[in-house]
């Protein structure tokens, strides 16, 4: 799993490189393609996103126990899928120009416009993610984890073939010396059309590990009496708290939308303003780790968490959760450190200007304050899932979403341009904390301790070991010259490239050298892998 993503990932930091280099990343157009681009997945997340996440994989577990070995609940389900994704991607293709003006605030007419004319090709792609959770999650129920973790690659060449082609048509053009009126339906199409593309074949390649698997799907209509009721019934919390999450997200990139172009000077460097590109890029970094490690750890816990649930093993379920906890809690303390220390570095490769590069790397070093506790949330929610209780999440989200949306309208009030993402990044740091304070302290009260001083002396340990890496890593980058106008780590796509890889693996190899001197068992979850891949080669 970590390795289709890794690739995946691989892959979408050059689509993200090139979209840099021919957009750019704090310019009018990015924002507008940027808002386009993020409205397929925060109305698909509204609608049923989480709802399959969240009922999936606990129902077909279940449903594999029918005679059939759950073939009438998968089509019934798939059938009902395909009706309700259809409909709603109709719906909200044609009410693009709303919900471009809803996600914006404080835009031209020609932005907006042209963030309309993107939307028009974007918003399909609502119908082709709900394809590919739903045939991704009956995989995932039947632990073929593989397929749904390699998928995206596809989408990534996809995208990228489609990108060069733009490049080859129009050029490049990152700090956006073409005026948003000029541009045509051709490259509206070709930018916003192969994105499209990308998600749909993403999709559509998992028929093919269905075949392989002898999973057939017929159109089945016959909805009454398969069970999808209490399946619904047990979504509804899971849909409220999409519900309240997207509110948050509108808040949120409304107030990012207002700081749009320009530069600014801080401490006798130029910066240029980041706001709504700039924010979905450094999410990008920042979900990199996530997706790599939490994600594939997780995934593989939940079918493990669902079946024990199913058996009422509910202790083999709580060492499960505490388990993933602590492997994700490895991987995602290193991944904070290297990506603070590397921030700027790491931003420079995909901006091709220094003041974007510091504005990018702000806003990613204020995101990945919350890596951590991110991480945690999103393994204690599976653990709910699995027990069918999602009600719990639903108000612990409730309360971060709260805490985001007051943060978000003190920064708007409150907070420059320059520093308006950085803030808005901090808040959300800041809520997921909370959320995760209050997720550990409510899955204790209702199912029990996890052995919470095993997970916190365990984290504790991933966290020296990972100041003393960063600290190593942070001194070999000011020798090298640091962030500064013309120093080597900042200098070229190149060289940033170089510092990263050389600074990330001495930190890597400082972090598992600490780690096994503290004699920490978790290291296993890192190096088995690898000496089993060693040992095949």
């Amino acid at each position: 799993m970590a390795s289709g993503t890794i690739l995946s990932r691989g892959l979408g930091i050059i689509r993200a490189i090139l979209l840099a280099a021919t957009i750019g990343v704090t310019t009018n157009a990015a924002d507008a393609f940027g808002v386009a681009n993020q409205l397929p997945n925060n109305v698909y997340a509204i609608i049923v996103g989480g709802v399959l996440n969240a009922v999936l994989v606990p129902q077909i577990v279940k449903a594999k126990a029918h005679l059939d070995g759950g073939k009438a609940y998968i089509d019934r389900l798939l059938t009902l899928a395909i009706v309700i994704f259809g409909s709603v991607t109709v719906v909200t293709t044609l009410s693009a120009p709303l919900l471009v003006a809803l996600y914006t605030n404080g835009w031209s007419a020609s932005q907006l416009a042209l963030a309309t004319a993107f939307a028009y090709w974007c918003l399909p792609q609502l119908f082709f993610y709900g394809l590919y959770t739903l045939l991704g999650e009956v995989l995932n129920a039947r632990s073929r984890f593989g397929p749904y973790m390699w998928a995206p690659v596809l989408n990534n060449v996809v995208a990228i073939t489609g990108m060069l082609i733009f490049i080859w048509q129009f050029g490049l053009d990152p700090t956006g010396a073409e005026s948003i009126e000029s541009w045509t339906q051709a490259q509206i199409s070709l930018l916003a059309g192969t994105a499209t593309a990308g998600v749909a074949a993403q999709a559509l390649i998992l028929f093919v590990s269905w075949k392989r698997m002898g999973l057939k799907y017929n159109f089945n209509f016959g909805w009454k009496g398969v069970g999808l009721g209490p399946a619904m019934r047990t979504a509804s919390w899971t849909l409220g708290m999409l519900v309240v999450s997207q509110i948050g997200g509108v808040v949120q990139t409304a107030v990012a939308s207002t700081a749009v172009g320009g530069r600014e000077v801080f401490a006798g460097q130029e910066i240029a303003i980041a706001s709504v590109a700039a924010m979905s890029i450094a999410w990008l970094i920042f979900m990199l780790p996530h997706s790599v490690a939490t994600v594939s750890i997780a995934t593989a816990y939940f079918t493990r968490m669902s079946t024990h649930a199913m058996e009422k093993k509910f202790d083999e379920l709580k060492t499960d959760l505490a388990d993933g906890l602590r492997a994700i809690a490895m991987i995602s303390v290193l991944a904070s450190a290297g990506l603070i220390v590397l921030a700027y570095p790491i931003s420079r490769v995909f901006v091709g200007e220094l003041p974007s590069a510091i504005a990018l790397g702000n806003v990613v070093i204020a995101m990945v304050i919350g890596l951590l506790p991110f991480s945690y949330v999103f393994m204690i929610q599976r653990a709910f899932y699995s027990l069918e209780d999602t009600r719990t999440p639903f108000l612990f989200t409730a309360v971060q979403v709260s805490f985001n949306i007051a943060g978000s309208l003190l920064v708007a009030i409150y907070v420059d341009s320059i520093w308006k993402v950085v803030a808005l990044s901090l808040v959300t740091s800041a809520s997921v904390l909370i959320q995760a304070i209050l997720a550990f302290v409510m899955f204790k009260r209702k199912f029990g301790s996890l052995g919470h001083s095993h997970l916190s002396v365990a984290t504790g340990k991933f966290i020296v070991a990972a100041v003393i890496a960063g600290s190593a890593g942070f001194g070999i980058l000011q020798l090298l010259g640091g962030a500064r106008p013309g120093a080597f780590p900042v200098l070229t796509v190149l060289s940033s490239t170089l510092t990263c890889l050389i600074i990330g693996s001495v930190m890597g190899l400082l972090y598992l050298t600490v780690l096994r001197l503290l004699r920490v068992p978790e290291i296993k979850t890192l190096t088995d892998p690898i000496k089993k891949l060693l040992g095949r080669g």
